[in-house]
């Protein structure tokens, strides 16, 4: 699936992900491929997505300040508020 991950001072991540992990409004929730439509708020923690090249999977975690996430047609878009350092 495809996920981009944007704020209103850049685009901070774009490309293939195997799966991505979100901080819910009410909880986390993890996204796979082929996932449901589905639109949601964020709380402040971490967004972790896993990218697999070459038989290796690297999982990256961004501490995201809140936002909004969309998933359609394996395309996931997250609006977040800001991307803070860890």
């Amino acid at each position: 699936m495809f996920l981009e991950v944007i704020t209103p001072d850049e685009k901070v991540f774009e490309g293939e992900v195997e799966s991505a992990t979100f901080p819910g409004s009410d909880g986390s929730f993890q996204v796979l491929n082929n996932h449901a439509p589905l639109i949601s708020t964020l709380g402040k923690g971490d967004l972790k997505y896993r990218v697999k090249k070459k038989d290796k999977v690297k999982e990256t975690i961004l501490l995201v300040d809140g936002g909004v996430v969309e998933i359609l047609n394996n395309r996931v878009v997250v609006l977040a508020e800001a991307v803070l350092p860890e």
